[in-house]
């Protein structure tokens, strides 16, 4: 956490450590988040990780994880691993969602790794890997997402601290 980022001129960008304290208890305590028994573990610059340990809920008919949570994590990693770029009072959606399915999982905790890979002003894009315990890369993917202007979520916290160069 805190890493900051500087590119080509544009201000130094550094997330503010108590919105993100705020913003991981909110997701997490969020009724999605719970109801599929996965949290946001971290959230950074331009990255975010996602940990679901399985349960029997997590099992299709021939008892390996179904796709289905596998591109629950994928959707949920990209889209907070661009998260912290958007305006302060804009949401998310996502647009598009591709993933490849690598090895099968039947039990274990499982951690999404998602990336931002473009941040722009109107279409994001970023990718995640998901592992299993044993640290098998078990899926992989890629979402497009679109800032929602006026979406944002209404926080205590301001998002980025000040600069200082």
């Amino acid at each position: 956490m805190g890493r900051s980022i500087e590119t080509e001129g544009k201000p130094l960008l550094r997330p503010n450590p108590d919105y993100i304290r705020e913003l991981v208890e909110i997701i997490n305590a969020s009724s999605f988040p719970m109801h599929m028994s996965m949290r946001l573990s971290s959230i950074d610059l331009d990255q975010a990780v996602i940990e679901l340990r399985t349960q029997q809920c997590h099992l299709q008919a021939y008892g390996i994880v179904h796709g289905g949570v596998l591109a629950t994590l994928i959707d949920t990693a990209t889209f907070w691993a661009v998260y912290m770029r958007i305006p302060e009072d804009a949401g998310l959606v996502n647009i598009d969602l591709k993933l490849n399915y690598l090895k099968p999982v039947e039990n274990g905790l499982l951690t999404a790794e998602g990336r931002a890979i473009r941040s722009g002003h109107t279409i994001c894009y970023a990718e995640a890997d998901v592992y299993n315990a044993n640290r098998d890369l078990v899926a992989h993917g890629t979402s497009t997402l679109m800032i929602l202007p006026g979406r944002g979520l209404k926080m205590r916290s301001r998002k980025i601290t000040p600069s200082s160069r």
